[in-house]
């Protein structure tokens, strides 16, 4: 067999850990803590009050062990926890694929959406069980969990897309997904965070 046609690691099956949110075999886990989400919530006088008081574990993405390198397709499962910053959802820090690429997030326990923005037009994408969420190349994408539970998605994606946090930052993601009657509420982004 030629040298371009061996994968860099065996075949393998992964196993999700439903009650955990993990996998075996596992890769890196990451835990993001309040603190690590500054300058993300519009009200920062409560997003430093609920940082000063417990700094409590925003999400967590726990990684299988295939590698983020060309040809590959690494796979993670984020749990985001239940809460709200001043009236806006918990939520994932959000990024963009520097080499931009598809991606796709499977709902697997909770609710939530899949909150989309190309610089221009923001795009929401209801998520729950079993509901498949398409991000095509080119749009930054945060996950939020609209529930009261936590909200477990898989995300499989190409190993060299990239993740840019800071585009984010700068650019916002259109759009803030507040608590609602029922449903979820959206309100134009603030470039600047809101002072508080």
């Amino acid at each position: 067999m030629p040298e371009f046609a061996v994968p860099p690691i065996d075949p393998m099956s992964i196993t999700f850990q439903p009650p955990t949110g993990g996998m075996t075999p596992s890769g890196p886990v990451l835990s993001r803590r309040m603190s690590d989400l500054e300058g993300l919530f519009a009200d920062t006088a409560a997003w430093r009050a609920a940082r000063d008081e417990a700094d409590p574990v925003v999400y967590e993405v726990a990684s299988s062990p295939v590698p983020e390198a060309p040809g590959e397709l690494p796979q993670s499962i984020t749990t985001i926890h239940p809460g709200a910053v001043g009236g806006e959802f918990h939520m994932t820090k959000g990024h963009q694929h520097p080499n931009p690429q598809g991606e796709i997030y499977l709902g697997l326990s909770g609710t939530g959406g899949l909150l989309l923005f190309d610089g221009t037009t923001p795009k929401w994408i209801p998520m729950a069980p079993g509901v498949i969420g398409y991000i095509p190349p080119g749009w930054a994408h945060r996950s939020v969990n609209t529930g009261d539970e936590p909200y477990r998605f898989l995300a499989v994606y190409p190993g060299d897309a990239g993740h840019d946090y800071g585009w984010v930052l700068e650019h916002g993601m259109g759009w803030r997904v507040l608590r609602g009657a029922g449903e979820p509420r959206f309100a134009p982004f603030q470039a600047e965070p809101v002072a508080g």
